[in-house]
């Protein structure tokens, strides 16, 4: 294999997942959400399956309960850690199921089975700073009805969740009206600044200690238990029977402390994932494993890899429609400001939901974010398209027809090249545009710089977080100097002077 052959192989790699293959010959795909418990109980998961022998993979932070599931029952993963009151109040809410055998008869009519716990209950819980809950006598829930001046901040999961904010509102009859969203990591953050007083925690978080704050008690029993459990899908039964034996030996070997030390050990003690899942691994089964830590370079360069991929892909996909979209905007009054209007509606979409609106469509990973980058990536070629070719003076399309020009040759060889400026400003600014948004592709697994930003973020990291900050606002540097150079060679110098003196 020759160089260029390799690099183009390496580019590729980190998505010839997404190509149909035989499912007998898949690996077992294990997912996890987005914070670092999970994390660790999928690296666990994935690394005990390979000591035995199964070919597994780890898809790991790709994003909160919703995406899990989804992915699950499409089939982009097969395993991912869960929780019993997550299962009973959000996946299976309305259902009243709170028996375990009630619970795995509902998930197997779904065409997934649930585990046996293993061995903690990583419960919600409501927490203060320890000094903030002393001079206000706080040590109950029930007890922050007296103070509806503090400010709460909740997980963005936990606002909209039936066992979160709502239910907790209602079974304590709390008073507080200033609530708000925030990342669980930046939540922390936020409670050591006192810019908020009253946060969510996970029972078995590192940071309760690190950031010395108190649980308050839950007087009112608003939260059920939330026991950690493996999900699989059926199927991995017929490619991989021995796997699911195996899983079954991890349950029970996870108590409460030794999760909340494999926690200190990951997020405080910066140990990487992987290796502490090594470590556990070794003292509970015996078995060691080697753990292979990709250099800053590798990664990096890895990354790079895949942010690229996504950004070309999308972005040609982008051109060769919208320009067309442009030209028949511009063209034909009566669908014009259809088309510009249905653009411009796609540009309003959020973001984050236009990632989750692809996953039903098209799972997880490279092809969901490829197409919301694409569809974000229309607006500025359309609309710069529409009024490049709609800013022609009218004696220079007059002098076409009387030359017998055909609407076609007009096109071609007068209406595009004087507009070819303004097409080109709509492309290099979708394109840089294009460079940032698909940093957020890494919440539903498609790799590339936000990777790194992710992990940043869930570790309280500023080197990781700059790794994919820093690479991204360069490419984006770099992708704009390339529109620029093109400029040069599409453009007609006669039209950049002119551009120039105005």
């Amino acid at each position: 294999m020759n160089k260029n052959a390799f690099l183009f192989f390496l580019c590729i790699y980190p998505f010839l997942w997404c190509i149909p293959a035989d499912s007998s010959e898949l690996p077992v795909r294990v997912g996890s959400k987005k914070f670092t418990e999970n994390v660790l109980v999928g690296e666990i998961t994935t690394l005990r399956l390979r000591q035995e022998g199964v070919p597994a993979i780890h898809r790991k932070q790709l994003g909160g309960t919703r995406v899990l599931w989804s992915a699950l029952l499409n089939g982009d993963i097969d395993v991912y850690p869960e929780y019993t009151g997550t299962i009973t109040h959000e996946i299976l809410a309305g259902k009243g199921l709170e028996e375990e055998n009630d619970i795995k008869k509902a998930l197997s009519q779904l065409g997934i089975r649930m585990k046996r716990p293993f061995g903690f209950n990583n419960t919600y819980a409501i927490g203060m700073k320890r000094k903030t809950a002393q001079r206000l006598g706080i040590t109950k829930i029930s007890d922050l009805k007296k103070f509806p001046e503090l400010k709460f901040g909740f997980t963005n999961e936990f606002m909209y969740r039936q066992d979160g904010w709502p239910n907790l509102q209602m079974h304590y009859q709390l008073p507080q009206k200033d609530v708000r969203g925030l990342d669980h990591d930046l939540a922390y953050r936020g409670i050591d600044e006192e810019s908020i007083h009253v946060m969510d925690l996970y029972s078995t978080d590192a940071e309760i200690e690190y950031y010395e704050l108190v649980t308050l008690k839950d007087d009112l029993h608003a939260f059920p238990d939330y026991n950690a459990v493996l999900l699989y899908r059926e199927d991995i039964a017929d490619r991989w029977p021995e796997a699911v034996k195996i899983m079954s030996q991890l349950e029970g070997k996870i108590p409460e402390s030794k999760m909340i030390q494999m926690n200190v050990q990951a997020k405080i003690n910066k140990v990487p994932e992987k290796q502490v899942a090594a470590s556990f691994l070794a003292k509970e089964f015996g078995v060691h494993s080697d753990v292979y830590i990709e250099s800053i370079t590798k990664r990096i360069f890895q990354r790079t890899c895949e942010h690229l991929f996504l950004v070309i892909i999308s972005l040609s996909g982008a051109i060769i429609l919208s320009i067309p979209l442009g030209i028949a905007a511009a063209k034909a009054q009566r669908i014009g400001q259809g088309i510009l209007g249905v653009v411009g509606i796609i540009q309003t979409i959020p973001s984050l939901a236009l990632l989750v609106f692809m996953i039903p469509l098209l799972g997880i990973g490279g092809p969901p974010a490829i197409m919301a980058l694409f569809l974000y990536s229309l607006l500025p070629i359309v609309r710069n398209t529409y009024t490049g070719i709609r800013s022609i003076p009218s004696d220079m399309i007059e002098t076409a027809q009387a030359l017998g020009l055909s609407p076609f040759a007009r096109l071609r060889l007068v209406e595009l090249p004087l507009a070819s400026r303004s097409i080109l400003a709509g492309i290099k600014t979708s394109a840089v545009i294009n460079v940032g948004f698909a940093t957020l592709g890494a919440l539903i697994g498609s790799g590339g710089y936000g990777q790194p930003i992710l992990t940043g973020i869930r570790l309280d990291d500023m080197g990781l977080i700059l790794q994919g900050a820093i690479p991204a606002a360069v490419m984006a540097i770099m992708v704009q100097g390339f529109f620029d150079l093109a400029e040069r060679y599409f453009v007609s110098k006669g039209l950049r002077i002119e551009a120039e003196k105005q």
